[in-house]
């Protein structure tokens, strides 16, 4: 009897094991981001996305980016928009540049849910350099830069890291990135 009752303490908290780590979240920014909530209600709380956030509303996609989806978003830190000239971030969130802003923000954004488990087959598929339409209509290109890091690169051929991968939300995936990619 007592064996039982060890075998079940033991399925039991195994059980509840796997069910936290279902539910986990991924810190970003200093904040857990939580599966069951959307791209846009995760990303508020991200302090490294706070320019990111404020692009987003400037150009009025909050309600987009809360939709049913699935999006990968590949998400510019703070720091990758301070890379840009000085005045860039200031002037693309004028009203009179949301069309700029909108195209931009869409450019990072893919339809689907493209984790690196995807991205990585996409790459194979493709022999070795993946390309995925956006949502803003052009394209990204996905290459390895090694066995564990993929490289986000725009039309232009500027390139990316990802930083933090596989950012699991309701509606999606997030991938941050350190640099702004710019459509053609």
């Amino acid at each position: 009897m007592r064996k039982l009752s060890q075998a079940l303490v033991i399925t039991f908290a195994l059980a509840a094991a796997a069910g936290a780590h279902a539910q986990s979240a991924v810190m970003v920014g200093g904040q857990s981001m939580l599966p069951t909530r959307d791209i846009v209600d995760n990303a508020v709380n991200s302090a490294d996305h706070t320019t990111l956030v404020a692009a987003v509303k400037a150009a009025g996609l909050v309600d987009t980016l809360k939709g049913k989806g699935p999006f990968t978003v590949f998400a510019p830190t703070n720091a990758a928009f301070a890379k840009l000239p000085a005045g860039t971030v200031d002037t693309l969130v004028k009203p009179e540049s949301k069309a700029t802003l909108t195209k931009i923000l869409t450019y990072h954004v893919v339809p689907g849910k493209y984790d690196f488990a995807a991205l990585s087959d996409e790459i194979k598929k493709q022999n070795g350099k993946a390309q995925l339409p956006t949502a803003s209509g052009g394209k990204l290109s996905f290459a390895m830069n090694g066995m564990h890091n993929i490289v986000v690169m725009d039309e232009g051929g500027n390139s990316a890291n990802i930083s933090t991968y596989d950012v699991v939300q309701s509606n999606g995936v997030i991938n941050v990135i350190d640099t702004v990619l710019m459509p053609k």
